[in-house]
């Protein structure tokens, strides 16, 4: 599916043009009816010559209406440049097309509408002066044609090109991850709420949860709609109403942006390849407010510029975009800056969610290069580079491309030795990785951490993974395949849940291993009440390492093999009671309330019981 987008001055032809071609008046306000002028956003379709079907986007062309203009070409795949023959190329003709250029849409065609109102000669001109205004820009050498929407002459020409052109434009891409600006809320009697927008990045399918962004709101797909055909699933690139359940109109505006949850987070702040109009007043200097523009949202931002102190008009710089309300974006979006009255420039969003950064920096530079023009590898290892160890899925997110894409592209990055992956499966879209440069920091930084504590505790077989893990930062899900890499490199040992280097040795004398085996006979003596002679705070701690004792509180220690049979039967005890006191474990044991009390806190310090009153009960099994 494609849509087309118009663009140009008032009152050159625009609605009459699109109404001639496809039998649909896209003016739908009482307004825009009375006073003969585009006020808001319009929608047509129509079936070309070859079959294809494709939604047309109609938008004002009055300059006080800019706001509207801008929200409905975000989305297009071809734009229609109308310019009035008996008027020729007026202000907003050329707004419009530095806007169309400003967000690269590349493929498009201008008509001159009213062509029977001027001579040959005219129509000549106008035609120069419209080839005048693409020069230099996206639309560079597409078809200028002449029409006449009240004697139908040039449309069936039109069509014709139309097709030809969209013959030559890639369809949209489906990533998986749908997105829809939305550009029209309202109510319909007997369904609910409806958006309408063009969707891109993904399809949308009937039942589908979806979330509104930057305002949260979420809700189901109840119906979709194209051209006012009911879908079971809406495509990439085509226009769509979204029936929605569990969201009320009240709720979300133009703006919004619909997709499925879980992945896309609004930016306040993102760098971007700027670049200001030619024919822009003056320059602009750092820290300049500007109004942002992007899809169908807008909101007042500043425009931090990273390597000068001003951008002078035609000229292209590194910036970094602060927006004062979140947007949700993803890398490669188009953006259009405005002041007051006046487009000044625009681009393309290479990062988000940026941190602040030097300026005038050469490393923040280069980093911005590879972001925007280094091979699709490259990309990924420095979005990995700024939030390493990730999984390949919120790499492809970052990236804006397809999970499948970032399966293939981390696969090249391997064979090239430039990452690594954690964990020894086939690669999918789970699979974590880390850069190799930063691999080296991280086993360097375990390397340090395990020294200082071999050095701090000599007589500790070796550090708590789990104390390790806190160390080093990692998440729980991360850690256990990042420690595996470790050991299966060599790099540290791990045994009994805990990780030491491998040269890592405890010495401990003769006499010391003499009072340690006494200290354990002495538990094995006694093993419900056990009772032992004083014994080092780091020999016990070397004696629960080894497996051979059981720490429950600090001043109570149980023999290994006494401490699993008591957890053993206080665990079946509340598996067929379902509940457990202090005095029924020290009847079962015959120890005294001491132990038995320390043996509950424990447990529920381990979490496998709860305490609710004076008794236990189990939490898990």
């Amino acid at each position: 599916m494609y849509v087309i987008g118009t663009a140009g001055h008032v009152d050159h032809g625009k609605s009459t043009l699109i109404q001639a071609l496809t039998g649909i008046d896209p003016d739908r306000l009482r307004e825009e009816k009375e006073r003969g002028m585009t006020i808001d956003l319009g929608f047509a379709w129509i079936t070309l010559p070859s079959g294809r079907e494709v939604s047309i986007v109609d938008v004002p062309g009055h300059e006080r209406f800019i706001k509207n203009m801008l929200a409905g070409v975000g989305g297009i795949d071809l734009a229609m440049l109308v310019v009035a023959a008996d008027e020729s190329v007026m202000p907003q003709t050329r707004e419009h097309q530095a806007i169309l250029d400003l967000l690269q849409v590349k493929r498009g065609l201008a008509v001159i509408t009213k062509s029977d109102l001027v001579d040959r000669e005219m129509l000549e001109l106008v035609q120069l002066e419209v080839e005048e205004v693409l020069a230099g820009t996206s639309m560079k050498g597409s078809p200028v044609l002449p029409v006449s929407a009240t004697t139908g002459q040039g449309l069936n020409e039109l069509l014709a090109a139309v097709d030809a052109a969209l013959d030559a434009t890639e369809e949209r891409r489906d990533v998986g991850r749908p997105r829809l600006a939305v550009d029209r809320v309202f109510t319909m009697s007997g369904f609910g709420t409806v958006v309408t927008g063009t969707l891109i990045d993904g399809t949308l399918r009937l039942g589908q949860e979806v979330e509104l962004l930057p305002s949260g709101v979420r809700g189901r797909v109840r119906g979709l709609q194209s051209h006012r055909t009911k879908l079971e699933e809406a495509q990439p690139g085509s226009r769509v109403a979204v029936n929605l359940s569990g969201v009320s109109p009240d709720e979300i505006a133009r703006g919004e942006v619909l997709t499925i949850p879980g992945w896309l987070r609004p930016s306040k702040a993102i760098d971007v390849r700027l670049h200001l109009l030619a024919d822009a007043a003056k320059a602009i200097p750092h820290n300049h407010p500007v109004t942002f523009f992007a899809h169908t949202t807008d909101t007042p931002a500043k425009v931090r510029l990273l390597e000068q102190n001003a951008l002078e008009p035609g000229e292209e710089t590194w910036a970094q975009v602060v927006l004062d309300d979140p947007v949700p974006l993803v890398r490669g979006d188009h953006f259009v800056i405005r002041s007051a009255d006046a487009t000044l420039g625009g681009g393309i969003v290479v990062d988000l969610h940026a941190r602040r950064h030097r300026r005038h920096y050469a490393p923040t530079i280069q980093r911005l290069e590879v972001l925007a023009q280094g091979s699709p590898t490259a990309q990924l290892i420095q979005a990995l580079e700024a939030q390493e160890p990730a999984d390949i899925a919120t790499l492809a997110r970052k990236a804006n491309i397809s999970e499948a894409e970032g399966v293939r592209l981390a696969g090249e990055a391997v064979t090239e030795a430039s990452v690594i992956v954690l964990g020894d499966r086939p690669l999918a879209p789970t699979s974590v990785l880390y850069t190799m440069v930063g691999w080296s920091k991280l086993s360097g930084k375990a390397l340090q951490a395990l020294a200082a504590f071999h050095a701090q505790y000599p007589l500790r077989s070796g550090m708590p993974r789990e104390e390790l893990r806190t160390r080093l930062g990692f998440s729980a899900s991360n850690f256990t395949p990042a420690l595996q890499h470790l050991v299966n490199a060599g790099t540290v040992v791990e045994s009994n849940a805990v990780v030491r280097l491998p040269d890592h040795q405890v010495a401990v004398s003769d006499a010391q291993r003499k009072q340690m085996d006494a200290f354990v006979a002495a538990l094995e003596a006694q093993p419900y009440a056990p009772s032992a002679p004083a014994l080092d705070a780091q020999l016990v701690n070397l004696l629960v390492d080894e497996g051979r004792v059981a720490k429950a509180t600090d001043g109570v220690v149980f023999a290994t093999a006494a401490y699993n049979e008591m957890l053993s039967k206080v665990q079946s005890h509340l598996e067929a009671t379902g509940k457990i006191t202090v005095a029924e474990v020290r009847d079962m044991f015959g120890t005294s309330r001491k132990y038995a009390l320390s043996l509950l806190e424990h447990l529920d310090e381990l979490k496998v019981t709860r305490r609710t009153g004076d008794e236990r009960v189990l939490m898990q099994r």
